[in-house]
């Protein structure tokens, strides 16, 4: 079905420094729920993602790998891949700023800027943030510190060319006002206003103080700076630049860019400038959406290496739980707090109970009372009305929801119609109509109109939840062909003599105190192993200052038994030669309690106390990772008490 209208929506290009993480994530699947959505609409979807690949801290981090950037970011980005194949990502093309179409396109584009005297050579001053690519001014880098993530900044001057950015500051206040709707959220638009009425700067657009970018074909101790080059990304991706350029044709101005918040700037006043200078339509919008939080407020950061990885989760949870709970839990727009106990308790309250629970009622009763076959006759009761209507009128809120972002929103009415299915088998009570033969016919309505309304619901929930709306849609035996944007506002669509298959749950009821227990034991030895991993076996030299810090003694294993709200913590009692401490460590999966009482390990004695699943944890006890598993240190000839030097 199509409606002869074409769609382009883009995520942000990612920056492969690090594994990607929910925070990637949510970007993505936003963007891809809303690619889906218009393509059950009938659109001609062109649905962009990829990474921005070049700059000075890729080329920092290869060279402590002691490999080439190129080969740094190769295996990041797989890793990308693999990741949005995870989460069931249907992008319709996955543009690298290594491509060389890209580099080329991008070297026209300078080169056109430069000859129409939009771009020219200066010298930049100022304090420049390594991690963050970019350069402050004394009063944005307080206490030579970057503003953005904290780290230290360094003052760099050097030879560089310039985009003429501050003389569209009047056009941009002009699309602004002229175009309402082309920032959003609208809070969004005011800070960029107010940015803009501060006084715009000529923008740094390329760099002498490190190689990996694309040359400046013209001048080749030039590399094109961050901006330009990862900006332009949205038109070369289409083939803007190449000798083949019919996407860029047919789908260039994009219809929204989906982006951080902390990136609106960049797409707003750059990204626009741009494209005026080179006299090319602009994107008809750009939505910043929030970032999402964890409870204590931390951004996710790979630089913060708070991150949680979208993997662990998709294995525990299933891809479409992970999807919901992005789409659903946080109103697309604002910030969001993720937390184990809010992902749980959303998959069974809404998932579990209300979504997993109507569907196997519906499809156990239909089997129990008529052999899985619904028969023909059928008899309406005045209920069904309200039901029905319900139904059919679901669709629009749900629709004028979609066209503006608000996904949780657009859920929250499609489980007003869950919910109130789930009541109205309450107040039918089917069991008690099968008891009684001549109210069969009034039961096969109440069975048949609950099909009906899975398999509207099927049809609304399959941007955001693509597997389970077909597991519904086999369930309930709906053809592919009644279960499109075409029949979603229909009612009585599905076939007479209706034959349903149960399969197993949809979503299965998760112990909430349990699951978090392990859930935080996971994600905390992760976040080890995945420091461990950037640590990437290179020793770092430390002075003999720094060593005589640790406090290493000899302790005695007197008691030891496992954390009952942990699979891989052991409770430790240890005499450390003159009183008894409590220490938790991770060694569950290598040793038994019996195994390790009167043993003599070594004991770091002086770290800060720390509560592991609630238990008080005053220090840590050295291991060994062995080909074979984790080893403990054992010491027994020497004496508790004992300090190792």
């Amino acid at each position: 079905m199509s409606n002869g209208q074409k769609y382009y929506i883009t995520t942000p290009i990612y920056y492969p420094s690090g594994k990607a993480h929910l925070g990637h994530s949510y970007s993505t699947v936003a963007a891809d729920v809303m690619a889906r959505y218009k393509r059950l609409q009938g659109y001609d979807v062109m649905f962009l993602t990829g990474t921005d690949e070049h700059g000075q801290k890729i080329e920092l981090n290869a060279a402590k790998e002691g490999i080439s950037p190129k080969e740094y970011v190769d295996k990041i980005v797989e890793e990308f891949k693999k990741l949005w194949e995870l989460l069931e990502i249907s992008n319709d093309k996955f543009i690298r700023t290594t491509d060389k179409f890209h580099e080329k396109a991008v070297q026209k584009i300078f080169k056109i800027l430069y000859d129409k005297g939009e771009i020219y050579k200066g010298k930049y001053k100022g304090w420049y943030c390594t991690p963050c690519e970019s350069f402050f001014t004394d009063a944005q880098a307080v206490g030579k510190k970057c503003p953005d993530c904290g780290r230290n900044v360094k003052w760099e001057e050097e030879e560089a060319y310039f985009f003429k950015l501050s003389k569209y500051a009047d056009k941009l206040l002009k699309l602004y006002k002229d175009n309402p709707g082309f920032i959003q959220p609208e809070a969004r638009k005011n800070e960029m206003i107010k940015f803009i009425e501060q006084g715009l700067d000529d923008l740094c657009v390329s760099r002498t103080s490190f190689s990996w970018g694309i040359p400046v074909d013209f001048d080749t101790k030039h590399v094109v700076y961050v901006w330009l080059d990862a900006l332009t990304n949205y038109i070369t991706a289409m083939g803007f630049g190449s000798e083949d350029d019919s996407n860029y044709k047919k789908y260039w101005p994009a219809d929204v860019h989906f982006v951080g918040k902390e990136i609106v700037r960049f797409h707003t006043v750059i990204w626009p400038a741009i494209l005026m200078a080179l006299g090319l339509p602009l994107p008809k919008q750009v939505y910043g959406h929030g970032w999402l939080l964890f409870g204590n407020g931390d951004k996710m950061s790979k630089s913060k290496g708070n991150v949680v990885d979208p993997v662990i989760l998709c294995s525990r949870y299933g891809v479409d739980a992970i999807r919901y709970f992005l789409m659903r839990d946080i109103p697309f727009g604002t910030d969001g707090i993720f937390t184990n106990e809010s992902l749980i308790k959303r998959i069974n309250f809404d998932l579990a109970n209300d979504l997993g629970n109507l569907l196997s009622r519906t499809v156990t009763m239909i089997e129990k009372y008529f052999e899985g076959v619904i028969p023909e006759e059928k008899r309406e009761g005045n209920i069904d009305i309200e039901l029905i209507s319900l139904a059919r009128s679901i669709v629009n809120d749900y629709e004028n929801n979609m066209n503006n972002f608000k996904f949780s929103s657009a859920l929250s009415k499609v489980w007003l119609l869950i919910s109130r299915c789930n009541k109205y088998i309450d107040e039918t009570m089917p069991w008690e109509l099968g008891k009684i033969p001549e109210n069969k016919d009034r039961l096969a309505a109440v069975l048949y109109n609950l099909c009906e309304c899975l398999r509207i619901v099927s049809i609304l929930i399959s941007p955001i939840m693509p597997s389970t709306s077909v597991e519904i849609q086999k369930q309930i035996g709906a053809k592919k062909e009644f279960c499109n944007w075409k029949f979603a506002r229909e009612w009585g669509i599905l076939p007479k003599n209706l034959k349903v298959l149960k399969g197993s749950a949809l979503f299965p009821r998760i112990d909430v105190e349990k699951e978090i227990a392990e859930l935080e034991d996971i994600l905390n030895s992760q976040k080890e192993n995945q420091k461990n991993d950037e640590e990437n076996n290179i020793i770092k030299l430390i002075d003999i200052e720094d060593f005589a810090k640790v406090e290493l003694i000899c302790a005695k294993i007197k008691e030891c038994e496992p954390i009952k709200k942990s699979k891989k913590l052991l409770k430790l009692t240890l005499y450390d030669g003159k009183s008894d401490r409590t220490v938790a460590s991770g060694i569950s999966n290598y040793y038994t309690p019996e195994e390790l009482i009167g043993k003599n390990i070594i004991l770091v004695s002086n770290l800060k106390p720390a509560k592991l699943c609630g238990v008080e944890s005053y220090g840590m006890i050295l291991a060994a990772d062995c080909p074979d598993g984790v080893k403990v240190i054992f010491i027994d000839e020497i004496p508790p008490g004992s300090k190792i030097r």
